[in-house]
């Protein structure tokens, strides 16, 4: 009776922490793992967030696997509902100093004998389009947070929780130069984009996005020109910010110091 007791509290305690009746899988998924990529270091295991996937975390490298960690996947996760990259966000969890641009990272394929397990000399490198140059004449005004002054003007599609954005931002605003900021949502910051884009003083709100404080206002008015911003740079590859393009349509991934953005902006083709 006492052990059938014992077995029934400890059920119980199960399903408070799985929210199912079924048993814990993240040591058969990490004994399976084991035997199949004995040379990957595991140092975490998370099977709860992501219905049917479990999370794996490989040092700073991030992958998933099914719960018979039989197929590995090597990627990214988005939630279509709350319209934020999981992974990216995870990434940067595990990888504050390492997320150049904000761009999520994805593992590179390890040199061998895994070629599909990260963690067995697999790279943390980033995913950037193979866009060197881009038109964007025929995107609307209506996603453009206009900023700044000066004879050279610069295109910037950003996220509001991306580190290097707020240093590119603080950056741009000792120069002179005008600058077209397209907000896109890689790190889940769309609603703060919303806030942004419907303010009164948008520059304003582009600072106080930037440092993390409250920005006024509801987000209540015509955002479509930001969907047209995530369309537009889900169509050319842009998976990560801050992403520059020049007057004359030449693109630069990643956070610059200043003296490389005024040589860059120099070399805009009249």
């Amino acid at each position: 009776m006492t052990q059938n007791i014992l077995l029934g509290v400890a059920a119980s305690a199960a399903m408070m922490l799985t929210g199912s009746a079924e048993p814990a899988i993240g040591p058969q998924v990490q004994a399976a793992l084991q035997q199949r990529l004995p040379k990957t270091p595991i140092t975490g295991i998370d099977c709860t967030k992501i219905e049917g996937l479990c999370e794996v975390t490989a040092g700073a490298n991030l992958f998933y696997v099914d719960k018979s960690a039989r197929y590995l996947v090597i990627g990214r996760v988005y939630d279509m509902e709350t319209r934020q990259d999981l992974t990216a966000a995870r990434l940067l969890a595990l990888n504050p100093d390492m997320l150049v641009g904000g761009a999520a990272r994805a593992n590179a394929a390890a040199d061998a004998p895994e070629p599909s397990a990260p963690g067995n000399g697999a790279r943390v490198t980033e995913q950037r389009g193979a866009v060197r140059t881009l038109d964007l004449s025929k995107l609307s005004n209506k996603g453009a947070i206009i900023w700044g002054s000066g004879s050279q003007s610069v295109t910037v599609f950003s996220d509001f929780h991306c580190g290097y954005c707020r240093a590119l931002s603080q950056t741009l605003e000792t120069m002179n130069v005008r600058v077209i900021e397209r907000p896109i949502s890689v790190l889940g910051s769309r609603d703060v984009a919303d806030r942004v884009l419907c303010a009164k003083d948008r520059h304003a709100a582009v600072r106080a996005a930037y440092a993390q404080d409250p920005v006024p206002g509801t987000g209540k008015c015509d955002t479509s020109g930001l969907d047209e911003n995530e369309a537009f740079a889900k169509a050319h590859g842009l998976n990560g910010t801050p992403v520059l393009v020049r007057s004359d349509g030449a693109v630069m991934e990643g956070f610059q110091p200043k003296a490389q953005l005024l040589a860059w902006l120099k070399g805009a083709r009249s």
